[in-house]
């Protein structure tokens, strides 16, 4: 996208909403902001400038979510592995953005998000025991490395892996919020190591952390009155219908 495209106010206007939009869906349920932004900008722009702008917002509000709990320390020796792994191979998924048909990648966001959507929708659930957690744990970080630095996503399969191993709701929205963070930073890295996440990147995507922070505010307000079921539901039906509309835009 032209640094003009990005000084555009209709376009402007796109990015604020977005935002406060998806800030809003993290504050409610403790997920979503990558998730909602990325499916709203990659209909609108291009996958890597929707990529880039959402790092300063996804690692603040991650870095938030990731240090309260009071359970880092024993989520740290539990899940390193698959933490660095979901981290250190970034790089190489982030790579595909330079040599992979942009339409292609879009394609596959679109794919993932409908999988995610569905998969959540089903109630589908993996269970691993802990004798498995040694492999399994490096083996999801590998596959959802790669597709972080393909599309942007950090929830499948990485979020389907810590739900699978058992995790306490509360220890869970911490280890999500751990592995958002160290995600969004190795993206952060391998876009700009790709020429992707440049200093216009970086400003906009620094302007976009109030709305996204104005919406996790009132999300956390809102959570208290909506039953929680209820909104998942509406998000992901609204997931999956974005997801659709994303791979269907990059196949025609």
């Amino acid at each position: 996208m032209t640094d003009a495209a990005l000084t555009d106010p209709a376009i402007i206007a796109l990015i604020a909403a977005t935002f406060l939009l998806a800030g809003l869906v993290k504050g409610v349920i403790g997920l979503g902001l990558p998730t909602v932004s990325l499916a709203i900008l990659a209909a609108a722009i291009d996958l890597p400038t929707a990529m880039a702008l959402l790092i300063v917002p996804s690692l603040v509000t991650n870095l938030l979510q990731a240090a309260t709990g009071g359970h880092a320390r024993v989520l740290l020796r539990r899940i390193w592995p698959f933490l660095l792994m979901a981290s250190i191979t970034v790089w190489l998924g982030a790579k595909a953005l330079r040599l992979a048909e942009p339409e292609l990648l879009t394609g596959l966001l679109g794919g993932l998000l409908m999988a995610y959507a569905a998969i959540s929708l089903s109630g589908w659930r993996v269970s691993l025991p802990e004798r498995s957690e040694i492999w399994a744990g490096p083996v999801f970080g590998i596959a959802n490395g790669i597709l972080t630095g393909m599309t942007g996503s950090f929830v499948v399969p990485g979020v389907m892996f810590l739900q699978a191993i058992g995790l306490p709701r509360d220890r869970l929205i911490q280890a999500m919020g751990m592995l958002f963070t160290a995600s969004t930073a190795a993206l952060a890295l391998a876009l700009q190591a790709n020429a992707l996440f440049t200093g216009r990147e970086g400003v906009m995507s620094l302007l976009a952390l109030a709305p996204a922070l104005l919406g996790m505010a009132a999300g956390q307000k809102v959570r208290r009155r909506l039953p929680e079921a209820a909104f998942r539901r509406i998000f992901f039906i609204a997931i999956l219908a974005l997801g659709g509309a994303i791979l269907f835009k990059a196949v025609s």
